[in-house]
């Protein structure tokens, strides 16, 4: 007898209820769920996944300490973490290497964070959430979402068939790029002015910076993109290169093969790697299209983190971004629940919030092949306090009130200004952006993804 379809047999199941169901059991979700169910609120987390499961995305933010703090995280994160103190810049157009110090910025107190394997800190959070009072399924993946005037119906399959259904007064989407809701919505606007395809793979035996720098991201230019250069506490290490499409619209060979080419390419890594070992032997590559939603915010739902938004990983931002929306969707969601009335203005705040962030770091990274802000970058002097701005988006301080922004605003200021007054330059490099970004017709992100 055929079998029928989850959402014709869901009907025959007994839903189990609660408050708030979240969808994703990455830094976002997890977040959310041990926060609301602190609020003595019924939550049901969802991973389609088990943990500890592999993802891409090692570095933190001094900015995501205090979240950790408040989350009662601290220490876990400590004892698997690299400390991280700074940034180093590496550009094949200028002989010295740039190194600058999260110290550097306005608030001197965010002066660190970690590189983290986030396989390893995406379960702390999701046992974190358990612990405070979340029922937390892993191996169970949401197949339909259905909203009405009372909240909504989940219907999710485990990973050995079993059906279970849910009615939740409200739903979170924090599926990262699966991008549940804003798929189901078709909400989901992808940007043309950057894509992108990250391979990367873990080595052992990298050479890395000496001394307090040893845990330092890199970031290294190169003709088609940029690498990062990520130390882990276990020793290994991240190496990964964002690359843009029309480089990789040439790959005729094994990925591993093309990965490594690649990285013959910037002449720092290649030394650093000389004595190194590939983890595994295996090359990874993700689709790296930025993409935003119309909306994050129903009268009975909201998307956070990736799910809502992605950006360009170049300034690590991913992990901080989806924490910190976690924490400002506690309280939409508090209000969504036991003050409804008072909902519109808070889901209009979340919404300003959710931009914000990308808005910020979106700017500087749309104009990080331009000649002028690279040399900004490889320069960083501090007139009118700009690097202390700088360092303050950097370190992810972009909620907390600080008095940077005259500052920023200065840096771009001094941006146009020299942009300008180089203008045979500031065009050459425009004209490489719009041929970097072009539409590479038949090249898609799955191109690039198939094994050999």
């Amino acid at each position: 007898m055929p079998q029928l379809p989850v959402s014709a047999q869901a009907s025959s199941l007994t839903d189990e209820s609660c408050d708030v169901l979240v969808i994703g059991g990455g830094p976002a979700g997890s977040t959310i769920s041990a926060l609301l169910a602190q609020q003595g609120r019924k939550v049901v987390l969802l991973e389609k996944e088990h943990h500890p499961r592999f993802h891409i995305g090692e570095s933190l933010l001094p900015a995501n300490v205090e979240l950790f703090d408040r989350l009662g995280v601290r220490d876990q994160v400590e004892k698997i973490g690299m400390p991280k103190f700074g940034i180093e810049f590496v550009s094949p157009e200028h002989e010295h290497r740039s190194y600058v110090d999260f110290a550097e910025g306005w608030d001197k107190s965010l002066d660190s964070a970690w590189q983290v394997r986030r396989s390893e800190l995406d379960e702390l959070l999701f046992r974190n959430a358990a612990a405070r009072g979340a029922q937390a399924l892993e191996g169970c993946k949401v197949r339909d979402v259905a909203f009405d005037a009372d909240g909504a119906t989940v219907q999710a399959q485990m990973d050995d068939g079993a059906r279970r259904s849910w009615r939740a007064r409200f739903v979170v989407d924090a599926t990262g790029r699966d991008t549940l809701l804003a798929n189901k919505f078709r909400c989901k606007e992808k940007n043309p002015d950057h894509n992108s395809t990250a391979l990367f793979g873990h080595f052992t035996n990298a050479e890395r910076l000496e001394g307090k720098k040893e845990g330092n991201i890199s970031i290294c230019w190169f003709a088609h993109g940029w690498f990062w250069f990520i130390p882990l506490a276990d020793g290994t290490t991240s190496v990964g290169a964002v690359c843009w499409p029309y480089y990789l619209k040439t790959r005729d060979k094994p990925l591993k093969d093309f990965f490594y080419d690649t990285i013959a390419l910037c002449p720092v890594l290649v030394d650093r790697l000389k004595h190194a070992t590939l983890v595994d032997d295996a090359v990874h590559a993700t689709g790296n299209f930025s993409y935003s939603s119309t909306h994050a915010t129903g009268d009975r739902y909201l998307m956070l983190g990736d799910a809502f938004t992605f950006i360009d990983p170049m300034f690590s931002s991913g992990v901080y971004l989806a924490m910190h929306s976690a924490f400002d969707g506690a309280a939409l969601v508090a209000t969504a629940l036991d003050r409804p009335a008072e909902l519109a203005p808070v889901r209009e705040s979340f919404e300003a919030m959710m931009r914000k962030g990308p808005r910020e770091y979106s700017w500087f990274i749309y104009r990080v092949t331009n000649p002028t802000i690279r040399d900004m970058f490889m320069h960083p002097g501090n007139p009118f306090r700009v690097k202390e701005g700088l360092m303050s988006l950097l370190a992810g301080d972009i909620y907390r009130g600080t008095p940077m922004w005259r500052a920023l605003g200065m840096f771009k200021f001094l941006y146009y200004f020299i942009s300008i007054t180089h203008m045979r330059r500031t065009w050459a490099g425009w004209k490489r952006h719009r041929f970097n970004i072009r539409d590479m017709g038949a090249l898609k992100g799955e191109t690039i993804l198939k094994s050999e």
